[in-house]
């Protein structure tokens, strides 16, 4: 079964754009349309009990199509850059690409989940075709465990989503849109975040796993930070 079309806007005509400008002023000038997300068809598991304590704003969003969530920032780290979307509804969209490390980085990110509204963050972990992780996994999931502790301090979310083969769906989508070979190399991680965030919305978010901090409180925080509504009930998850 394919994959479902997420509907989506281009926030401008590409055809209309120079795409050398799109960074000129704005991280927010990229042109974005939605496409089929090919090639990932992710064998279904049953939930885990973390993610049924502690469900993704997707995951909510199907039990019960009312309920009002924050919204998702994807984050696709790399050794020297790092892309961003951010997800209002089901809309996504290409944020910006960061050029840091370490700290400066991780309180780069709170900065931005702040000023967008964003309650989650959706990491993407490296995974070979078959499943298995890859020595870069161990890097990513060393950021994604100190960035969950200072995310759930403000009661935030951290999660880790298959990014195997978003690279290459992004260059695929770069190149339908027309971009030149510079505008690529400058917006692919970006992008490469639009296509893991679309692959998190389009299986509701049961393919992830949440990064939980070890301390208690800071787990306290994080069921604070996101109440079930009064028709969602983790029950209707057991088989």
């Amino acid at each position: 079964m394919s994959s479902p079309r997420l509907q989506s806007h281009p926030f401008f005509n590409p055809s209309k754009t120079n795409p050398n400008l799109i960074f000129s002023k704005s991280p927010f000038f990229l042109p974005y349309f939605s496409t089929l997300i090919r090639n990932y068809n992710p064998k279904p598991n049953a939930l885990s009990s973390s993610l049924q304590e502690f469900p993704p704003n997707a995951l909510r969003r199907k039990t019960n199509p009312q309920c009002t969530v924050g919204f998702s920032l994807g984050v696709d780290l790399g050794s020297s850059r790092t892309g961003l979307a951010l997800s209002k509804g089901f809309s996504v969209r290409p944020l910006t690409v960061l050029k840091l490390r370490g700290q400066k980085l991780e309180l780069q990110l709170l900065d931005m989940a702040e000023r967008e509204e964003v309650d989650e963050f959706i990491i993407g972990i490296p995974k070979s075709w078959d499943g298995k992780e890859t020595p870069q996994s161990n890097k990513v999931r060393s950021i994604a465990g100190r960035l969950a502790v200072r995310a759930a301090e403000r009661g935030w979310r951290v999660y880790l989503q298959d990014e195997h083969g978003t690279s290459s769906e992004a260059a695929y989508r770069m190149i339908n849109l027309g971009l030149n070979k510079s505008a690529r190399q400058k917006t692919s991680d970006a992008y490469a975040a639009v296509i893991l965030l679309e692959r998190y919305f389009a299986i509701s978010g049961e393919d992830i796993e949440i990064v939980l901090p070890k301390q208690i409180d800071l787990q306290e925080k994080l069921r604070k930070g996101t109440p079930l509504d009064i028709d969602f009930s983790p029950e209707e998850f057991v088989d």
